[in-house]
């Protein structure tokens, strides 16, 4: 009969060849080591053979995740709870969260995960074993934010912070906070997510922050600042996350934050630096990809002022533009700005203009130009008014500034001055 370590080797061999194989051999290795390790002696083959139990757990969660089986993938973290509840708790939340990292390589798989770690924060409270259970809490919560289960997220993170906030880790704490940023933005009350941001950093401010975490926290602060249009700070902020993210190798990362770079240039009106942008030496190794392809392309079509290309572009790469809130978000701001800009350029040479005709030459429905002309109005940014009646435009002049107004209250208040001037000195005579 072979020993595990050689099992483990033919395992390995028939990984890529013969998986079935492999994953029996993984199982069987399991099977046989739990048998032996059932035994609470400590002696060296006990310690081999929990070696050799959790190479192989890996190995089978590996093998999974290249087959891009997410239940079986669960079916192992379950499964490996007895094996787990031998071992040291620092190493069982190791082995957990690497078993969970192969899920983000399986697409679709989020529900599962999310099961998944329910059902492992339950045995983590059964078994008492509170660090493990709040950073499975804190991934659940990342998992509940990509599936805008804001109210779920909200109320899990109420309950990790009064915990945390008890047992001062400031670790974690930087990271629920982050989170507690980000369901509050995904939810539009951005005066909150300030806060929590705040939060965040000033626990950050009391420990070493990872790399990673300082890039995470840099890129919430730039979409937070690019939500108050203040586009240079986040910019900055965005290129901060870059920097960071390129030199560790996180490449998904780093893509998302050139990407929010780029938005901020074309948010700036200087499409222009777009190209320029994508030439440093950091930005070289994506700019041929499609992602960053399409935010050239949405420069390109807003240095030309062109609503059709505009549209060209966001159908040609819906995908890369409509995945991102953050993105979705300000194109569709740019959109609205971009087909203001056209209907204004349009009616400017007129004082009254048919509806139809507009709607033409905008390339848009009647419908729909004549919502956006009747907000512009209200807006103020327009000064005519819709004759439904005729279907047409009347197009005003814009009205002088009448400062009759402001000269009497200012007159007034000039009265008031010598009034209470008056006042003074009677009462000094008295």
């Amino acid at each position: 009969m072979s020993s595990p370590s050689e099992l483990l080797a033919q395992a390995e061999q028939a990984a890529k060849t013969k998986p079935a194989r492999a994953e029996a051999l993984y199982k069987q290795i399991l099977s046989e080591t739990a048998a032996s390790t059932s035994d609470e002696s400590r002696d060296a083959q006990a310690s081999q053979a929990l070696r050799e139990q959790e190479t192989a757990l890996v190995k089978l969660g590996e093998l999974y995740r290249d087959q891009k089986n997410a239940k079986g993938l669960a079916e192992v973290i379950t499964s490996s709870r007895g094996f787990m509840s031998s071992t040291a708790k620092a190493k069982t939340a190791k082995l957990i969260r690497t078993l969970l990292d192969f899920f983000n390589s399986i697409p679709n798989s989020r529900q599962i995960q999310i099961e998944t770690l329910t059902d492992n924060i339950a045995w983590a409270k059964r078994e008492k074993r509170v660090f493990l259970r709040h950073s499975l809490e804190t991934r659940l919560v990342s998992l509940q934010i990509e599936a805008q289960q804001y109210k779920h997220a909200l109320s899990l993170i109420d309950t990790l912070l009064t915990e945390l906030r008890r047992l001062d880790d400031k670790m974690i704490l930087t990271e629920v906070h982050l989170l507690e940023s980000r369901v509050y933005r995904g939810v539009g009350n951005f005066a909150k997510a300030k806060a929590a941001l705040t939060s965040a950093r000033t626990a950050a401010n009391a420990i070493y922050c990872p790399p990673g975490l300082q890039s995470a926290l840099d890129l919430q602060s730039g979409i937070l600042h690019a939500e108050d249009k203040d586009y240079t700070t986040a910019y900055s902020y965005f290129f901060e996350a870059f920097e960071n993210l390129s030199s560790q190798g996180d490449d998904s990362g780093a893509l998302s934050a050139l990407k929010y770079m780029l938005l901020c240039k074309v948010m700036l009106n200087l499409p222009e630096d777009v190209t320029a942008l994508l030439t440093i030496k950091l930005a070289v190794k994506y700019a041929q990809l499609r992602e960053v392809e399409s935010m050239r392309a949405i420069a390109l079509a807003h240095q030309a002022r062109n609503l059709a290309d505009f549209e060209k572009v966001l159908r040609e790469y819906k995908d890369e533009l409509s995945s991102d809130p953050t993105i979705r978000s300000h194109l569709a701001a740019l959109y609205d700005t971009l087909l203001e800009q056209n209907l204004l350029r349009i009616v400017e040479p007129y004082s009254v203009v048919e509806i139809e005709y507009v709607a033409q030459e905008v390339g848009q429905g009647r419908q729909a130009v004549e919502a956006k002309l009747s907000q512009m109005i209200l807006d103020k940014v327009l000064h005519g008014v819709l004759d439904q009646g005729r279907g047409c435009l009347l197009v005003f002049e814009p009205p002088e500034p009448d400062n009759t107004y402001g000269a009497a209250i200012s007159t007034l208040e000039q009265v008031s001055k010598v009034v209470e001037s008056l006042y003074a000195k009677t009462v000094k005579i008295t």
